[in-house]
């Protein structure tokens, strides 16, 4: 399954000011270079390597479901706590390439600002983070981090002060500095080619697991797992299984923010897809214990798997992926990203046996939130 100039089915596609096409005109087209450039490969798989520290390995929870075969895909692993590193050093390599210095970029969670902020140290360049107030007081340490790394985090007070608005606001400075600015999107999300570009930034992702369980069982999984929020983690494992049909593929939103559950198809930062959104169209307000996931809308090649079967989306409650972050912990000596805790507590409804799921960070950053509830 692909896309076609930037689409996704109906979903995807470029919704933005005319100052922008130029901007995204020279994004694809340095991105599609990159891509026929073996250079920019070997760099990026060098990095990955030498510093992200891939591939991150697979771990077997026998303690946490004993009834299952189930392997958590340990992105918590990786450098910085969180697969967001994957897409950031692969998109810092491609801003050089096209000659940008200074990066701006939105977070919620917080793990995309450190990931952003660190390879922004490692490159040189100046970096500018955008986040809401209400993600800055939930994300503390994350904000510390970036501080340490160099970045100017700059807190924004609109609307719910989290991730929907942090995101228009580093848009916003996207058009106005343009010329020497790249927009280091954090998820799969945004105008054509962001969604197809971090999914291929994250495939690596699917493409080491899908060869370790291969490794650890001798076969492919009959379901993999994964939270979403704009859904980067997920469509990264996804991808190395859209094309096996006897694998199932579930993603799991927060209840509160279920834009594949209960959105309707909507343009939200520069896209069509699914979005939380009333009858007439205004984009409503979500809700997560987890900063990652507190966000109205989502990739558009979700929207799409969903209309066309290929995967199936469910809800977690904030109490049921609580409940999963402690039980983890204590079970497997884990602790999890709230993010991942939501995919965590479906996998005992499953009815497959061989389960793999996407453990996409660690959970230093939510413990102020976890023992506040």
């Amino acid at each position: 399954m692909s896309s076609t100039a930037g689409l996704f089915g109906t979903y995807g596609g470029r919704y933005v000011p005319e100052t922008l096409v130029p901007a995204l005109d020279e994004l694809e087209a340095g991105w599609r270079d990159a891509q026929n450039d073996p250079a920019f490969h070997e760099e990026l798989d060098a990095l990955g390597r030498t510093f992200a520290g891939r591939p991150t390995p697979l771990t077997r929870a026998e303690r946490f479901e004993p009834n299952k075969r189930l392997y958590l895909k340990r992105e918590d692993l990786l450098h910085t706590g969180a697969h967001k590193l994957n897409n950031a050093l692969g998109q810092a390599v491609l801003a050089r390439r096209l000659g940008k210095r200074r990066i701006v970029a939105e977070t919620g969670a917080g793990q995309h600002g450190v990931a952003t902020a660190t390879v922004c140290a490692r490159f040189g360049f100046e970096c500018v983070v955008y986040m809401g107030e209400e993600d800055i007081r939930r994300q503390r340490p994350n904000v510390e981090r970036m501080h340490l790394l160099g970045a100017e985090v700059q807190p924004v007070e609109l609307g719910t002060r989290t991730l929907k608005e942090a995101t228009s606001e580093a848009i916003r400075d996207w058009i106005t500095n343009v010329e020497t600015t790249h927009y280091l999107i954090g998820s799969c999300v945004g105008p054509a080619p962001y969604p197809e570009l971090v999914r291929e930034l994250q495939a690596v992702i699917g493409r080491e697991a899908r060869a370790q369980f291969l490794e650890a069982e001798g076969r492919l999984p009959e379901v993999v797992i994964a939270c979403v929020g704009g859904g980067s983690n997920a469509i990264g494992i996804f991808s190395a299984f859209v094309a096996d049909p006897d694998v199932r593929l579930v993603g799991v939103e927060a209840a509160g923010a279920a834009s594949l559950g209960t959105g309707r198809a909507a343009v939200l930062h520069g896209a069509r897809s699914s979005v939380l959104a009333d009858g007439d169209g205004q984009v409503t307000d979500a809700h997560s214990i987890s900063a990652g996931l507190d966000y109205p809308g989502v990739g558009p090649e979700h929207a799409w798997l969903r209309d066309s079967g290929r995967a199936d989306y469910v809800g977690a409650t904030d109490e049921e992926a609580l409940a999963a972050f402690r039980e983890l912990t204590r079970l497997e000596g884990i602790i999890p990203a709230l993010e991942p805790s939501h995919a965590l507590a479906r996998v005992r409804e499953l009815d497959e046996e061989q389960v793999l799921l996407c453990l996409s960070g660690r959970g230093d950053k939510d413990l102020a939130e976890v023992l506040a509830h």
